[in-house]
């Protein structure tokens, strides 16, 4: 096993390169299930904006850049919705008093193009109608707006058409040219029914084991098909609750970064399936390792006592 104790409580180690795994976010690697395709395929057909929901990690985001990238689109324009979010957000926004400061100190009135120049920002959806050509637009945790930001868009959403009244202007999507509206939800509060009337719904579960194992080999090179599968054996002792009963189960992204870090160690995955035969040092490291998986102290007591 490699020595990973690059900080220590005496002497000296350099810092070494980081060299993120670059197919941990690869769109091309995305590995969705029979029925979010489908649920992807209704929401292109009827040409409505895909809810998708789930846990945390499960993919969710990533679904978007995967739509974009699959249809040669380029990168997905990207909207994260805050809890301050208004409907205008979701378009532009207007810096109001750069504007008010301007025309203090500035004799001469502007044309509407120049306050759009000089005060306007095109945010997710107001760019993609702008732009005049398909673009996937991601909506992120949009659970997380006030509740009636959903209700306050819907006729925008349906009809991709906004007002910038600080110029006068208007902008409607061109025809042949509406955006692929993917949202995101991590179910923190309900949405309103006529919001998600007008809404396609997509539910991730999490992975079945089968699934995983696709995902961590995809993902993470070096493993041999035995290694994976004690590697997402042991992982579902963890969220099953076989092993301890986690506050916070981890997640699919939890999974892959912690994957990447025994194979870095050259940890001996198989003997996951046996902790018990583990030398005192393979031990000390899994435990060390939990710490991708835990995200509390109860949780990361509770690994280190069952292991």
């Amino acid at each position: 096993m490699n020595d990973f104790h690059l900080y220590k409580d005496s002497g000296e180690a350099e810092l070494p390169a980081l060299e993120p795994n670059a197919k941990l976010h690869d769109p091309a690697l995305y590995v969705p299930s029979k029925g979010l395709m489908s649920a992807v395929n209704v929401a292109l057909r009827l040409g409505q904006p895909l809810l998708v929901t789930g846990e945390p990690g499960t993919g969710k985001t990533q679904l978007a850049h995967h739509i974009a990238h699959f249809f040669k689109l380029g990168k997905p324009i990207i909207f994260n919705a805050q809890t301050t979010s208004t409907a205008r957000d979701l378009f532009y926004r207007y810096d109001a008093l750069a504007h008010f400061q301007y025309t203090q100190t500035q004799g001469k009135a502007l044309m509407p193009e120049e306050i759009e120049q000089k005060f306007i920002r095109f945010q997710a959806l107001g760019e993609a109608i702008r732009l005049g050509q398909r673009a996937v637009v991601l909506l992120d945790e949009i659970d997380k707006a006030p509740r009636d930001l959903p209700n306050d868009v819907l006729a925008a959403l349906e009809d991709l058409r906004f007002d910038v009244p600080e110029t006068g202007r208007a902008y409607e999507v061109a025809s042949g040219s509406r955006p692929v509206i993917v949202m995101t939800s991590n179910s923190e509060k309900n949405l309103p029914d006529a919001f998600l009337r007008r809404v396609v719904y997509y539910h991730i579960p999490f992975p079945d084991a089968p699934a995983l194992l696709r995902i961590v080999s995809a993902k993470v090179t070096g493993f041999g098909e035995d290694d994976l599968s004690a590697l997402i054996a042991h992982f579902e002792d963890i969220r099953s609750g076989k092993a301890v009963k986690m506050r916070k189960n981890p997640a699919t992204a939890e999974l892959v970064n912690w994957a990447g870090l025994l194979r870095d160690a050259n940890f001996p995955v198989a003997k996951l399936r046996t902790p018990d035969h583990l030398a005192a040092a393979e031990r000390d490291f899994l435990v060390t390792s939990y710490s991708i998986l835990a995200k509390s102290k109860e949780d990361l007591k509770a690994l280190a006592e069952w292991l």
